[in-house]
């Protein structure tokens, strides 16, 4: 079996540490890389695949990683290509609208295609069903076609009436 390739960590374990709090969970993951391999400097070095099985990430990662720090250093290490976000759809007002016909408990909405059209007319926005689906289940915690507690068409009079009519057991 061939033995595990060698590699200088220039810096110290607690400099390591250090930029892993400093920065996000992505650049903490590399730099958990780095020490696990500074740890394992003085017993001959660490196996890419141990190395996967003891940090969980893939080897291919940890492979990509440490050609990187050999060639250019730690720097390329503590940026990353990511982007942000998409920007959102519905504006702050369009949502607020949004949020309070949903909470309307006689709006009389039976399902999102239902919901895509009130968006269409009442916002003018037209957004794709898996859109308006996923931001209504991420924002306001919806669910596709729940029962309701009560009938839509059920009058309050009529609730009212029973409730004055009913005998008290």
């Amino acid at each position: 079996m061939a033995k595990p390739f060698q590699l200088h960590i220039k810096e110290s374990i607690q400099q390591l540490r250090a930029l892993q709090r400093k920065h996000g969970t992505l650049i903490g993951k590399r730099m958990q890389v780095l020490i696990i391999i500074k740890e394992h400097e003085q017993k001959g070095g660490i196996s890419k695949r141990a190395l996967s099985a003891k940090t969980g990430i893939n080897h291919n990662s940890i492979l990509k990683w440490r050609k990187m720090y050999q060639e250019q250093g730690i720097d390329p290490l503590l940026k990353h290509n990511r982007r942000g976000s998409k920007p959102m759809l519905l504006s702050r007002e369009q949502l607020t609208k949004l949020k309070a016909k949903l909470e309307e408990p006689q709006n009389g909405m039976a399902g999102y295609k239902e919901l895509r059209q009130w968006v269409l007319e009442e916002l003018g926005v037209d957004l794709k069903y898996i859109t308006l689906y996923k931001l209504c289940k991420r924002l306001f915690g919806t669910k596709l076609k729940v029962a309701r507690k009560s009938h839509i068409k059920k009058s309050a009079e009529a609730v009212t009436s029973l409730k004055k009519t009913s005998v008290a057991s």
